[in-house]
Protein backbone atom coordinates (compact mmCIF):
# COMPACT_ATOMS: atom_id res chain seq x y z
CA UNK A 1 0.00 0.00 0.00
CA UNK A 2 1.06 3.40 -0.68
CA UNK A 3 1.34 6.12 1.82
CA UNK A 4 -1.36 8.65 1.13
CA UNK A 5 0.82 11.38 2.56
CA UNK A 6 4.05 12.16 0.86
CA UNK A 7 7.09 12.47 3.15
CA UNK A 8 7.80 15.95 4.48
CA UNK A 9 10.44 17.87 2.64
CA UNK A 10 13.87 18.08 4.29
CA UNK A 11 13.77 21.87 4.52
CA UNK A 12 10.65 23.87 4.74
CA UNK A 13 9.89 26.06 1.73
CA UNK A 14 11.08 29.67 2.04
CA UNK A 15 8.60 32.49 1.87
CA UNK A 16 8.70 34.54 -1.29
CA UNK A 17 10.98 37.60 -1.09
CA UNK A 18 9.42 40.69 0.36
CA UNK A 19 8.13 43.23 -2.08
CA UNK A 20 10.64 46.00 -2.81
CA UNK A 21 9.70 49.17 -4.57
CA UNK A 22 11.61 49.92 -7.75
CA UNK A 23 14.36 52.55 -7.40
CA UNK A 24 13.04 56.06 -7.85
CA UNK A 25 13.79 57.39 -11.27
CA UNK A 26 16.28 60.35 -11.19
CA UNK A 27 14.87 63.59 -12.30
CA UNK A 28 17.23 65.38 -14.74
CA UNK A 29 18.78 68.66 -13.59
CA UNK A 30 17.20 71.81 -14.85
CA UNK A 31 19.40 73.85 -17.20
CA UNK A 32 19.81 76.51 -14.50
CA UNK A 33 20.90 73.99 -11.86
CA UNK A 34 23.30 72.34 -14.32
CA UNK A 35 24.81 75.72 -15.19
CA UNK A 36 25.27 76.72 -11.55
CA UNK A 37 26.83 73.33 -10.75
CA UNK A 38 29.17 73.61 -13.75
CA UNK A 39 30.15 77.14 -12.81
CA UNK A 40 30.91 76.14 -9.22
CA UNK A 41 32.98 73.15 -10.30
CA UNK A 42 34.86 75.20 -12.90
CA UNK A 43 35.61 78.00 -10.41
CA UNK A 44 36.83 75.48 -7.87
CA UNK A 45 39.09 73.83 -10.42
CA UNK A 46 40.55 77.16 -11.57
CA UNK A 47 41.12 78.21 -7.96
CA UNK A 48 42.98 74.99 -7.28
CA UNK A 49 45.15 75.42 -10.38
CA UNK A 50 45.92 79.02 -9.42
CA UNK A 51 46.82 78.05 -5.85
CA UNK A 52 49.15 75.28 -7.00
CA UNK A 53 50.86 77.43 -9.62
CA UNK A 54 51.18 80.42 -7.29
CA UNK A 55 52.85 78.30 -4.63
CA UNK A 56 55.13 76.39 -6.97
CA UNK A 57 57.20 79.40 -8.05
CA UNK A 58 60.76 80.03 -6.95
CA UNK A 59 59.62 82.58 -4.37
CA UNK A 60 61.72 85.24 -6.07
CA UNK A 61 59.81 88.32 -7.19
CA UNK A 62 59.29 88.73 -10.91
CA UNK A 63 60.08 92.45 -10.58
CA UNK A 64 62.78 94.63 -9.08
CA UNK A 65 63.33 98.28 -8.20
CA UNK A 66 65.67 100.02 -10.62
CA UNK A 67 67.88 102.30 -8.52
CA UNK A 68 70.61 104.79 -9.26
CA UNK A 69 71.39 108.47 -9.67
CA UNK A 70 70.87 111.22 -12.21
CA UNK A 71 73.25 114.19 -12.09
CA UNK A 72 72.71 117.60 -13.69
CA UNK A 73 76.18 119.06 -14.25
CA UNK A 74 75.25 122.40 -15.87
CA UNK A 75 73.34 125.34 -14.38
CA UNK A 76 72.32 123.55 -11.17
CA UNK A 77 71.10 125.79 -8.34
CA UNK A 78 70.35 125.00 -4.70
CA UNK A 79 66.81 125.38 -3.43
CA UNK A 80 65.38 126.33 -0.05
CA UNK A 81 64.84 122.67 1.00
CA UNK A 82 68.53 121.66 0.88
CA UNK A 83 67.93 120.17 -2.54
CA UNK A 84 68.47 121.57 -6.00
CA UNK A 85 67.15 121.91 -9.52
CA UNK A 86 68.12 123.51 -12.81
CA UNK A 87 68.22 127.28 -13.16
CA UNK A 88 64.97 128.53 -14.68
CA UNK A 89 66.75 130.03 -17.72
CA UNK A 90 69.08 127.06 -18.26
CA UNK A 91 67.12 125.07 -20.80
CA UNK A 92 66.96 122.29 -18.19
CA UNK A 93 63.95 123.65 -16.34
CA UNK A 94 62.20 120.28 -16.73
CA UNK A 95 64.77 118.68 -14.39
CA UNK A 96 63.64 118.74 -10.75
CA UNK A 97 62.39 116.41 -8.04
CA UNK A 98 59.33 114.61 -9.42
CA UNK A 99 60.44 114.68 -13.08
CA UNK A 100 59.31 111.54 -14.91
CA UNK A 101 61.60 108.54 -15.34
CA UNK A 102 60.57 105.97 -17.97
CA UNK A 103 61.97 102.44 -18.25
CA UNK A 104 61.79 100.67 -21.62
CA UNK A 105 62.25 96.97 -22.29
CA UNK A 106 64.46 95.51 -25.00
CA UNK A 107 61.51 95.64 -27.41
CA UNK A 108 61.15 99.41 -26.92
CA UNK A 109 57.90 99.25 -24.96
CA UNK A 110 57.35 101.15 -21.69
CA UNK A 111 57.55 98.63 -18.85
CA UNK A 112 57.75 100.88 -15.76
CA UNK A 113 57.60 104.52 -14.74
CA UNK A 114 58.83 106.51 -11.78
CA UNK A 115 60.24 109.92 -10.97
CA UNK A 116 63.34 111.70 -9.81
CA UNK A 117 63.58 111.56 -6.05
CA UNK A 118 65.46 113.53 -3.44
CA UNK A 119 68.12 115.92 -4.75
CA UNK A 120 71.47 117.13 -3.33
CA UNK A 121 73.48 120.19 -4.38
CA UNK A 122 77.22 119.47 -4.39
CA UNK A 123 80.07 121.25 -6.17
CA UNK A 124 77.74 123.11 -8.56
CA UNK A 125 75.96 119.90 -9.59
CA UNK A 126 72.54 118.55 -8.71
CA UNK A 127 72.28 114.83 -8.02
CA UNK A 128 68.89 113.08 -7.86
CA UNK A 129 68.05 109.65 -6.47
CA UNK A 130 66.16 107.32 -8.78
CA UNK A 131 64.09 104.35 -7.59
CA UNK A 132 61.62 102.96 -10.13
CA UNK A 133 59.60 100.12 -8.57
CA UNK A 134 58.01 97.10 -10.27
CA UNK A 135 60.39 96.79 -13.22
CA UNK A 136 59.75 93.35 -14.75
CA UNK A 137 62.70 90.96 -14.75
CA UNK A 138 63.69 89.00 -17.81
CA UNK A 139 64.69 91.68 -20.32
CA UNK A 140 68.05 91.36 -22.11
CA UNK A 141 68.63 95.06 -21.48
CA UNK A 142 66.78 98.13 -20.23
CA UNK A 143 66.69 101.73 -21.41
CA UNK A 144 66.02 104.55 -18.96
CA UNK A 145 64.89 108.05 -19.90
CA UNK A 146 64.61 111.10 -17.64
CA UNK A 147 62.01 113.58 -18.93
CA UNK A 148 62.55 113.64 -22.71
CA UNK A 149 66.35 113.77 -22.54
CA UNK A 150 67.26 110.53 -24.34
CA UNK A 151 67.83 107.00 -23.09
CA UNK A 152 70.64 105.32 -21.19
CA UNK A 153 71.03 101.58 -21.84
CA UNK A 154 71.82 99.13 -19.04
CA UNK A 155 72.37 95.39 -19.07
CA UNK A 156 69.90 93.36 -17.04
CA UNK A 157 72.60 92.78 -14.42
CA UNK A 158 73.43 96.50 -14.14
CA UNK A 159 69.75 97.40 -13.83
CA UNK A 160 69.00 94.78 -11.17
CA UNK A 161 72.14 95.70 -9.18
CA UNK A 162 71.23 99.41 -8.95
CA UNK A 163 74.06 100.60 -11.19
CA UNK A 164 72.17 103.37 -13.02
CA UNK A 165 74.35 106.51 -13.17
CA UNK A 166 73.21 109.07 -15.75
CA UNK A 167 74.37 112.67 -16.29
CA UNK A 168 73.07 115.66 -18.20
CA UNK A 169 74.74 118.98 -18.91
Amino acid sequence: MTDPFPPAPATPPQPPPAFTAPAAARKPLSPLAAGVLGLALGAGLMGAVWAVSANSGSGEPATFTLEGTFTLTDRAVPDADDGCSAASDSGYDDIAEGTSVTVYGAGGDVIATGQLGTSRYTDFTCEFDIAVPDVPKGEKFYKVEVSHRGTIQLTAEEAENGELAATLG
